[in-house]
């Protein structure tokens, strides 16, 4: 599904119209059909393309919660879907309308309020889980707390990653700058200035020769990564809601943080499975939503795999006794048949997964924090190497003025 912005004529008794309408539909054949039924003709189609700002503010967390928070105060008269429809109708600022017009095409399409948040493409997958968990218990508004405790927790995760990250990547950017400015100048002297003894001036040309290729390989790697981790953070906050794109893989191949994905994902679909248990969904529908409902594709094969099993058979605790789920969680789940018992065990494993999280988010600083000082370590270590190298051509000129003055 995706929002279309179609102009088209209508013939009118003064004569032809020209209208620019908005359609969340499947495919652009589909926007033609729905333009003929209704009397028009097609003059161009295009996908609805929200501006710089518009994006930024859609990807704003903080809107996000005001969105989930209006919701969740109307639906204590009326239906969250209606609640969302009184959102949308009372909005007076045009970028936050244009933000919302997928989820009011959605709506006046007769889809739910799941939906309408899910054509909006701001949330995150694991806040989709929970909502759409919530609601196929028919629990949406005691949802909402947990789905907003989930994005200010991430939020903060987020915010406490960045930071670090900013100010440990300042201080590289200030050795790598102070290296990249000074190396011609330090490199040319010492070229410039060599020893009069042969002995001395092998090894000078041998030092000389490794520190320019230690002060390379730091400029050249560090640039590198820096120019990794900025196609990452852009290319993460630009494909935000998308199941899975390629810099989603190659990041999830990193050890330590493709297992902190995961525990991510695990937590997030483990509570929504729960509640969605608890609220006596079809086991069969749990499974699926959960499966649709996760972003990480190891986390969604799981849950396929588990349904299908189910499907040929198999008891539900050894249908969900598979691996990417660790031996203490398989070994809980291998023994259960109730429902109500499963739902406990989810529970419990979407808080040690949470906790497991916690910790890898933790150690990732903590491995940043190492590597940042091994890198300073070496660049300032190469730098009082180079005053060692810069004393030995002066010592040697020093001892060929003092031959020739005698």
């Amino acid at each position: 599904m995706q929002q279309w912005i179609a102009e088209i004529a209508y013939e009118t008794t003064s004569g032809p119209r020209r209208v620019i309408e908005s359609f969340y539909l499947p495919s652009v054949d589909d926007v033609r059909a729905a333009v003929s039924k209704k009397g028009g003709y097609t003059l161009s189609i295009r996908p609805h393309e929200r501006s710089p700002m518009e994006r930024l503010l859609a990807r704003s967390t903080w809107w996000q919660v005001q969105l989930l928070r209006g919701i969740q105060f109307r639906s204590t008269s009326t239906s969250p879907g209606v609640a969302l429809w009184k959102i949308i109708q009372a909005e007076t600022n045009p970028r936050r309308q244009n933000i919302l017009a997928p989820a009011r095409e959605a709506l006046a399409r007769g889809l739910g309020v799941i939906d309408a948040l899910k054509a909006l493409n701001i949330f995150d997958h694991g806040t989709l889980a929970i909502l759409a968990g919530s609601e196929r218990a028919n629990r949406l508004v005691e949802g909402i707390p947990h789905a907003i405790h989930s994005i200010t927790q991430k939020r903060k995760n987020t915010r406490a990653i960045m930071g670090t990250m900013s100010w440990l990547g300042f201080d590289v950017f200030s050795i790598v700058t102070s290296l990249w400015s000074g190396q011609d100048m330090v490199l040319g002297w010492f070229r410039d200035n060599p020893p009069t003894e042969p002995e001395a001036l092998e090894k000078y040309t041998r030092v000389v020769g490794n520190l320019e290729l230690l002060w390379n390989v730091l400029i050249y790697s560090s640039v590198g990564m820096g120019v990794f981790m900025g196609w990452c953070i852009l290319s993460f906050w630009y494909n935000r809601g998308k199941k899975d794109f390629p810099t989603a893989r190659i990041v999830r191949k990193i050890p330590l943080i493709g297992g902190y994905l995961r525990d991510l994902a695990f937590a997030d679909s483990m509570s929504a499975a729960a509640r969605m248990l608890r609220g006596r969904v079809p086991i069969n529908d749990t499974l699926h939503q959960s499966a649709e409902a996760s972003s990480a594709p190891d986390v969604t094969a799981y849950w396929v795999a588990a349904s299908t099993s189910l499907g040929r058979g198999v008891s539900l605790g050894s249908a969900l006794d598979m691996e990417p789920l660790t031996r203490s969680e398989r070994m809980e789940l291998a023994s259960l048949s109730d429902l109500a018992q499963v739902a406990t065990v989810m529970e419990s494993i979407s808080e040690m997964r949470a906790a497991a999280a916690k910790t890898k988010h933790k150690l990732i600083v903590w491995i940043a924090f190492g590597l940042t000082g091994v890198f300073l370590a070496v660049a300032f270590g190469s730098a009082i190497y180079a005053l060692t190298v810069m004393n030995m051509s002066m010592d040697s000129m020093m001892g060929g003025l003092m031959e020739g003055a005698i």
